[in-house]
């Protein structure tokens, strides 16, 4: 479809027949959750209304967690000096894939942030450390920039701008495995709570050119990642040259519509860390060498909504749907659409996403029209309810429980769905 003007091109009817019914861009159209435009570029997704709901809530997911278990919330810039991924590595290793910036003000180069690790370098080594202080934890949901090739782009899976929640751990060598171990505990709760099973990819060097840093520290890094793995019985093979160009990792795999995607990871870096010369003040007073993890629990926003969106099918639980109510009215009298209004308003003083459809249509078409944009819960208002108070919620089938449902008082039921969507339950209790 296109619309003149905003020169809005999504897939039209004729692409969208090809792609796979569970293919995450036949999905995101289908449910009006993202779209691209030629004005702003191949590979820049725009997420509308219903897409950022999915954005906040599964980036809010990981910002609790990572709160919950000791991280710091930070924000950087989008564009650097280019002397920062000069220092970093970057330049010389993803040179070809930066975004150049020029400045009319300065003879600065500039460039669009590829990576988030230097910025957040440079606030740990803003000022002297003491091993007190230790280990430091910064994260941060932000958008950094890559210049993907155009015939590489495909949907949401690989994009130019990528959201991700992105963490950068200060700390000394003893401190690693238990950060690992803790790093592993919150992705096996997000990924739990997503029903998405993973084994883990060690990704390490190989012999070949192109990795930073001295091999003695490489054998520790990548000894410790599967110390690590084995210490944590995870579900592990080994990938050799995979590796990041600073250090080994631990890749977490998850497989969606017969493939398989990379989405957390956590790093081990002595790399980085030697080239800024960072370090901390031991308990002697003497300086010593931080090491620093970088880690990722969704990875790429986009990413991870592409193979979750693929999962299910667009079937999304309560506490992640788009539109968690609809509300149909079988009338368009006065007295049904103000009752469906109070009900509105009360699920939305609840934090519950809701919507009436008081369309001219029959009922059948309304109830229609919300299993094909995969709403979790529909309630019919009419004269029953307005005089019983009572709502009968019809349930998406993959959520419910029970075969039948019995009527209930609006209160009970609205902060019962409350109740729920603040849980992350998969299915419901009604």
């Amino acid at each position: 479809m296109s619309f003149v003007g905003s020169v809005m091109i999504n897939l039209n009817m004729e692409e969208t027949d090809k792609l796979s019914e569970n293919d995450h861009r036949r999905l995101g159209k289908e449910l009006d959750l993202f779209v691209f435009s030629d004005l702003v570029g191949s590979g820049l997704p725009l997420f509308t209304p219903r897409g950022t709901v999915l954005r906040d809530q599964l980036l809010g997911f990981s910002e609790e967690l990572q709160r919950k278990n000791g991280y710091q919330k930070v924000a950087i810039p989008h564009i650097t000096k280019d002397l920062l991924y000069k220092t970093s590595g970057h330049w010389d290793k993803f040179g070809d894939e930066l975004f150049l910036v020029k400045s009319q003000e300065t003879k600065d180069e500039m460039v669009l942030k590829p990576m988030n690790c230097p910025h957040h370098i440079q606030i740990y080594s803003s000022r002297p450390r003491s091993y007190r202080e230790l280990p430091i934890r910064y994260f941060e949901n932000t958008i950094q920039y890559r210049d993907e090739k155009k015939g590489e782009l495909n949907g949401l899976s690989r994009v130019r701008s990528i959201s991700i929640d992105d963490a950068h751990i200060f700390c000394r060598i003893d401190e690693i495995d238990q950060e690992f171990a803790s790093i592993m505990s919150m992705i096996k709760e997000l990924y739990g709570v997503f029903d998405l099973k993973f084994r883990a990819r060690l990704s390490f060097r190989d012999n070949g050119p192109g990795y930073l840093g001295e091999k003695a520290n490489w054998d520790l890094a990548q000894k410790t990642i599967e110390g690590v793995a084995k210490k944590l019985e995870l579900d592990y093979f080994i990938a050799e040259g995979d590796a990041a160009f600073y250090g080994p990792k631990i890749d977490i795999m998850v497989s969606a519509l017969g493939k398989e995607h990379q989405l957390a990871t956590e790093q081990l870096d002595f790399v980085m860390p030697e080239r800024f010369g960072l370090t901390y003040i031991d308990k002697d007073g003497s300086e010593k060498p931080i090491v620093m993890i970088h880690k990722a629990l969704l990875g790429s926003f986009e990413r991870f909504l592409s193979v979750y969106l693929e999962h299910t099918r667009g079937h999304f639980p309560l506490w992640l749907a788009p539109e968690q109510i609809r509300l149909l009215t079988v009338n368009q009298e006065k007295a049904t659409v103000k009752f469906a209004n109070q009900i509105l308003e009360q699920a939305k003083e609840l934090g519950i996403r809701v919507e009436v459809d008081n369309s001219n249509e029959s009922v059948s078409k309304k109830i229609r029209s919300a299993e094909v944009m995969k709403v979790p819960y529909t309630v019919v208002i009419g004269e029953k309810e307005i005089e019983s108070g009572k709502l009968t919620p019809r349930i998406r089938k993959d959520i419910a429980t029970k075969e039948t449902r019995a009527s209930m008082d609006a209160e009970e039921f609205l902060h019962s769905l409350a109740e729920e969507a603040k849980s992350r339950a998969s299915k419901t209790s009604l």
